[in-house]
């Protein structure tokens, strides 16, 4: 398998407000679901429409190539067919500007990872997920045949089409551990829907992902890859698809650095060194049984709040990062930045800035 060298079209056609806040305006919603309940369906439609045609176009996409990057993974909803009112209301379907993006793609040169990034009523409760602290898909299988229904309704579209990478059968589905962390960051706007909210048991990740697999399969050509994400549980991976006996998949794994602190005794760049060496490890490791792609990571990280950092200090550590990364991705099978953009101010997300500041190479294609 080649090297992914990616990048995330990150809030395209999945809304995440902390990346571009100003789409929000005139509202109290923190998510998509919400934002789509509170507008009227006229300024809705309008609001959503302006987004999807200028936030990514060819232009992004001959940018993206000249980079040296050779593949986007593109979070699509669950929606994006429009096809039934009982899981499509009252949302605002994309399904033409997908087919953009692979018209794109094949005149620049790209490949293309269409990344199922939300559920009907949400597989982890996050806001990428569409609705802020409710997590219910895993819990009616009616929901789970619609998201087997939307990938199969993807490979049929998509299956042919020569820019096609492969396909990523459900974005994060959160784990018991990470569950209990997050429910009092991303808080409901409906306490009453969000009761009875959980995690994603594992058993039903795995009959998710081979019922996933085989339909995929049947209609892909061999060559398209099919993606599992890790479910925040990387480690239980191992005998899944060694047992499985599955043909070209790629398990992904997100990666972010910036979600802890050094100890006083350890500097952040010496903290995130050795996250970067057990990473490394595990690339290695899992790399034996399924191929390893981190499908997202960025620069993003947190220095210590109790020390004075000079603006130098500032942007060598987003250098000194980037680098680090860089090289340890390749112990793996490839890589996605998130994200390719954002209207909002927090560095080290944001792909073009990146490279803009010199935070990461402006041609990545010999993989530093």
């Amino acid at each position: 398998m080649d090297k992914i060298r990616g990048v995330n079209l990150g809030n395209w056609l999945v809304l995440e407000k902390w990346m571009h806040p100003a789409l929000f305006e005139g509202t109290s919603a923190e998510d998509e679901d919400e934002l789509c309940r509170q507008l009227p369906r006229e300024e809705l439609v309008k609001r959503l429409t302006a987004h999807r045609d200028s936030y990514i176009t060819k232009e992004d996409f001959s940018y993206i190539r000249s980079c040296g990057l050779n593949t986007v993974r593109i979070p699509v909803p669950h929606f994006i067919f429009g096809d039934d009112p009982v899981y499509c209301e009252p949302y605002v379907p994309c399904i033409e500007y997908l087919d953009r993006a692979f018209g794109w793609a094949e005149e620049t040169g790209l490949s293309i990872l269409i990344d199922l990034h939300t559920a009907p009523e949400s597989q982890n409760g996050f806001d990428n997920g569409g609705i802020c602290g409710v997590c219910k898909w895993a819990q009616d299988p009616e929901k789970v045949e619609r998201v087997l229904k939307v990938l199969e309704m993807l490979a049929l579209r998509y299956g042919s089409r020569p820019s096609l990478w492969g396909i990523q059968l459900l974005n994060e589905p959160i784990s018991e551990s990470l569950w209990q962390m997050i429910r009092g960051k991303y808080l409901p706007h409906n306490p009453e829907r969000a009761a009875g909210s959980s995690f994603v048991p594992l058993e039903v990740l795995y009959d998710f992902y081979t019922r996933g697999y085989h339909k995929l399969r049947e209609i892909l050509p061999a060559e398209k890859k099919i993606v599992f994400h890790d479910g925040f549980r990387f480690e239980v991976w191992e005998p899944f698809f060694r047992e499985a006996g599955f043909e070209n998949v790629v398990l992904d794994a997100h990666w972010y650095l910036g979600m802890g602190i050094a100890d006083e005794d350890t500097s952040e760049l010496e903290y995130m060194r050795e996250i970067l060496k057990e990473d490394v490890k595990k690339l290695k490791n899992m790399g034996k049984t399924v191929p390893v792609i981190v499908g997202e990571w960025c620069l993003a990280h947190n220095l210590k709040p109790d020390k004075e950092y000079t603006e130098l200090e500032k942007q060598l550590s987003y250098k000194l990062i980037g680098d680090a990364q860089l090289m340890a991705w390749e112990a793996g099978s490839g890589y996605f930045f998130w994200s390719y953009k954002l209207i909002s101010e927090p560095d080290g997300w944001d792909f073009r800035k990146c490279v803009e500041k010199g935070w990461l190479p402006g041609n990545l294609e010999s993989g530093r």
